[in-house]
């Protein structure tokens, strides 16, 4: 019986070789040895010149006005983008769950945008803000004259925002949804009985049974706020401009990785990032579990 079970065992393992092999030679390698070249003055253009510099990048990253300005923008976008689409998709996962003509239509209609590429999206949106895009022409209708927008130190910042919002929204909705239909129906049919109100149901029933979601839904969104670049790159053509008003810390990184060659102080970017990521998300795991008890 005991053989029985370590040859079940070695042949579970088995079956996880291939994974825990790509896992440990494209996931924990590479994090392992970005690590420590957080701590060397590194490029790949001449990994023979590489520098054992200690902390000295970390420190330089804290009086860098750039990456300042970076952390600046991705918590403004991180915060804006977050809350709004939170709170719409739930909005939209109400309206999709009522009982209304072509629901299945509206579901469909919203969730689209997930799914196409946010390159695509972001081509899209530079076609609307543009000067004489769109977006202008039905200002100008009622006498409004629109921004530059993505040109403008102002407003580029906030277009992202927007556009971020529009193609990521339908995933929190189609969430939100699942967990509105997992309520039980005999819960409102109670609460009708006993006279509550439509606006009484929402905030005694569905909003406390769906605390789970909504965590949920906000430790995904934050993480996938703070990790921002494909928009950020397509729209300031990787420049973050205009003047760093789109530089996220994302393309930040990228930028001194990629273009300056810069591997070592990228790497010590990263890492800040990726404690400020764990940081938070070890928070709303706390509270999550606080709510879930």
């Amino acid at each position: 019986m005991r053989k029985r079970y370590i040859l079940e065992v070695i042949d579970g393992y088995l079956f996880l070789l291939p994974f825990i092999i790509s896992v440990a030679v494209f996931l924990i390698g590479p994090l392992i040895y970005a690590f420590f070249l957080s701590f060397q003055n590194f490029s790949f253009l001449t990994p023979q010149k590489a520098q054992w510099v200690g902390l000295k990048n970390y420190l330089d990253l804290l009086h860098d006005p750039v990456f300042i300005k970076a952390l600046s923008n991705t918590a403004i976008y991180a915060v804006g983008v977050v809350v709004i689409e939170l709170i719409l998709g739930l909005i939209l996962a109400l309206i999709a769950n009522s009982n209304i003509r072509g629901k299945t239509f509206f579901r469909v209609a919203y969730y689209i945008p997930t799914v196409t590429s946010t390159v695509a999206v972001s081509v899209i949106f530079l076609y609307l803000f543009k000067a004489d895009g769109l977006v202008n022409n039905i200002l100008s209708r009622f006498g409004i004259q629109g921004p530059v927008w993505f040109n403008s130190v102002r407003f580029a910042l906030p277009s992202i925002m927007m556009m971020a919002i529009w193609s990521s929204v339908g995933t929190y909705m189609v969430i939100y949804l699942a967990g509105l239909q997992d309520i039980p129906v005999e819960l409102y049919e109670a609460a009708e009985v006993d006279g509550a109100n439509e606006y009484q149901r929402f905030w005694s029933i569905t909003l406390p049974l769906l605390r789970p979601v909504i965590f949920f839904n906000l430790v995904v969104s934050i993480i996938g706020a703070l990790q921002v670049f494909d928009q950020a790159y397509v729209v300031s053509r990787g420049n973050g401009g205009p003047l760093n008003a789109t530089m996220t810390v994302v393309l930040y990184i990228y930028n001194k990785a990629f273009s300056e060659f810069d591997m070592g102080y990228a790497s010590a970017a990263a890492f800040i990032l990726f404690i400020i990521i764990m940081a938070l998300t070890i928070i709303q795991r706390m509270i999550f579990k606080d709510e879930t008890n």
